[in-house]
């Protein structure tokens, strides 16, 4: 007899397990367990499917519901539960407890996607959200229409919110430039967004004029064409001047071209969120500078956008979840099932931690299986702030600390930390993870000195913004600067991370520099480290000598040829059984399509168009494989594109590799040629 007095929930963004799983209609996958306890609500754990998978935003499905189930029961075994024990799991159709999203009033012109991104960022304090105004906003690529009876009039939500009263209002979403750009150049959109200012190479373009006539609500009238004709434009301009700017001689031709078609795309991109905000103060007749900005969706991970929306209207902080893309869909989706159903309406909630994820409690059996590369390992309780800060001093650390963050940003529980003083540790971090020598590092800074450094003082603890570095202070921390001056920064404070807080005191007493350099810990392709286990995999193949884990310092010995041959080749294997052996089911699905009558081409269509796919029986065979062929006499990437979602999702595709990505539709090859796509 179960005699638990609290209540659980979950909260699920998972492909529905059954013939729509071939589409794989969702990335970055995740599930997120919720506690009522008495008067309050608790988001207990998030599990993001890429850590457990190691498959770089995943989108493997589970493609039958048994596979599914036994799945959340393991999860849930983690945390002593039982599928038993959920009351109500919302977000993903044929799961045990599954029940509808509720919307709430008002809304019904939008899918519940969009809603789910505008509920994680606009109710994660109910206080806050019940006292204050709040200007939000969903900007993403495009919806799943997975939880919608039928096509949406638009795709993405926006929302005043006035002491608890909502007021719906469709907004736009700059996310249809980026993805254009992604397709075409076949990098993800955040090596984009660091390419545009990464060089000084400028073109002309009057992006006022181009965005001012373009439209991007989506939803019945589309932004594709709008957004691709748009980017070709700008990189035809580009092609068009290169011959006449000054090119950076650091970068190739191809890589100029980018980083000055990106810049004019990243203004358009800020033209349209700035749109959005004027209109949505308009509709609440407000003053921004009494009020929050919340915004959400993959696009809000853009922090010089964030920035500039922060400047230019002076709101009174930023209500960005570290989570914004769809990692953090699980959160959007419980809290949208939380408050339609009252529970909110009664209990407080306040999601105000980033460290959501697994707790790194591997560390005795991690320190046993790499047993020959560990020099030392100091006893737990053990941290030395001096003996860090010689660590770190011209160098690179690896740190590991309790629960794991969540989201796409290291927030220093599994990061590379190093010493912003030194440009050589600019190469060293961007060597060990493979990147572009160009990448920008960001940097950490003790809250309380934030204003000292930066041109802004405001709270940034999910580094969600990019600010100016002071001029006077700039030649002191080399490492972290962008081209511009400005740097993606996280504030970091004692209460949310004491142990980190420490080491940035030591390093700071000694250096005069309250700053360290912070990125993820994972190589390329690789999900960011969950566990010990995985984060000694990383430091001995890439030779790094000291990890603190769990503020125990282990020291690890580099340069011995012979311990270096035996290294792993590569990332730890993760949890990668849940999703092996499922080549029959999957192989039976695709042909019962084909089978229908559905054409690849067709079947491509219908994974890229969420909208048909909600028009259910009258998406016939006939009607979709002549849209198909109309798709691809017209766009002349249609095939491509199709053939890389035959490759990606169809028969011969392994589900052993996890290192295979994609991007929003599936794109694994540019359709530009030129230049690396790395």
């Amino acid at each position: 007899m179960n005699e638990r007095t609290d209540e659980y929930f979950l909260s699920c963004y998972l492909t529905p397990p059954g013939p729509g799983a071939i589409f794989s209609v969702r990335h970055d996958q995740n599930v997120v367990l919720w506690r009522r306890s008495g008067s309050s609500v608790e988001l207990v754990r998030l599990w993001e499917l890429e850590r457990v998978s190691g498959q770089k935003h995943h989108f493997w499905p589970l493609y039958t519901t048994e596979r599914t189930e036994a799945f959340l029961a393991a999860l849930l075994a983690e945390e002593g539960l039982t599928p038993a024990d959920i009351s109500v799991c919302w977000g993903t159709p044929g799961l045990p407890a599954a029940q509808p999203v509720p919307v709430p009033a008002g809304a019904g012109d939008f899918p519940v996607h969009s809603l789910a991104h505008l509920f994680s960022g606009l109710m994660t304090d109910t206080r806050m959200f019940r006292q204050e105004k709040i200007v939000a906003m969903a900007i993403d690529a495009l919806p799943d229409y997975v939880q919608d009876n039928g096509p949406t009039r638009y795709w993405y939500a926006g929302c005043v919110a006035d002491r608890g009263r909502l007021t719906f209002a469709p907004v736009e979403s700059p996310a249809p430039l980026y993805t254009a750009a992604e397709t075409l150049f076949g990098q993800e959109p955040g090596t984009l967004m660091a390419l545009a200012s990464a060089s000084r190479t400028e073109i002309r373009f009057d992006a006022a004029a181009a965005i001012a006539g373009v439209s991007l609500h989506g939803g019945q009238v589309q932004p594709w064409k709008e957004a691709f004709a748009l980017v070709r434009a700008i990189v035809d301009a580009a092609e068009a001047q290169l011959d006449s700017v000054a090119l950076d001689g650091a970068f190739t031709r191809e890589e100029n071209l980018r980083s000055a078609a990106m810049k004019v795309v990243q203004r358009c991109s800020e033209l349209v969120a700035i749109r959005n905000v004027e209109q949505l103060i308009e509709l609440g007749d407000l003053r921004p500078e009494e009020c929050y900005l919340s915004t959400s969706g993959g696009y809000a991970l853009n922090c010089p956008t964030n920035t500039l929306l922060m400047d230019r209207f002076g709101f009174r902080g930023l209500l960005t979840p570290p989570c914004a893309n769809d990692s953090g869909q699980g959160i959007g989706l419980g809290l949208l099932g939380l408050h339609g159903t009252g529970v909110l309406a009664e209990a407080e909630l306040r999601i105000d931690s980033a460290y959501l994820g697994r707790a790194a409690g591997d560390t005795e059996e991690a320190l046993a299986e790499f047993a020959p590369w560990v020099e030392s390992a100091d006893a737990a309780e053990a941290f030395d702030p001096e003996r860090f800060v010689t660590d770190v001093t011209d160098s690179v650390v690896a740190w590991v600390d309790g629960r794991a963050e969540i989201g796409p940003r290291a927030l220093g529980h599994r990061s590379l930390i190093g010493d912003p003083r030194s440009p050589r540790v600019k190469d060293l971090l961007n060597g060990y993870k493979q990147r572009q020598w160009w990448r920008p590092v960001a940097p950490m800074v003790m809250a309380e000195h934030t204003g000292e450094w930066f041109s802004s003082d405001r709270e940034s603890p999910y580094m969600l913004e990019a600010v100016q570095v002071r001029p006077e202070v700039r030649d002191q921390v080399p490492a972290i600067l962008h081209l511009d001056g400005s740097a993606r920064h996280q504030t970091l404070s004692a209460d949310a991370n004491p142990l980190l807080h420490r080491a940035l005191t030591a390093f700071r007493d000694a250096t005069g520099v309250p700053i360290l350099c912070n990125t993820s810990l994972n190589d390329r392709g690789e999900a960011v480290v969950d566990t010990a286990a995985e984060a000694l995999n990383f430091c001995v193949r890439k030779g790094i000598g000291v990890l603190y884990l769990n503020g125990r310092r282990i020291a690890l010995r580099t340069g011995d040829e012979q311990l270096a041959a035996r290294a792993p080749a590569g990332p730890r294997p993760r949890a990668v059984e849940f999703f092996a052996g499922q080549e029959e089911d999957r192989d039976a699905i695709w042909q019962d399509w084909l089978d229908r009558g559905y054409t690849v081409p067709g079947m491509f269509l219908l994974a890229r168009s969420p909208e048909l796919r909600a028009e259910g029986t009258l998406a016939t065979p006939e009607r979709v494989n002549l849209l198909a062929g109309y798709r691809a006499s017209v766009d002349a990437s249609f095939a491509g594109l199709a053939d890389n979602f035959r490759r990606t999702h169809g028969p011969g595709a392994s589900f052993s590799d996890p290192s295979t990505l994609t991007g929003a539709f599936g794109v694994v090859n540019a359709l530009r040629n030129g230049g690396s796509s790395a």
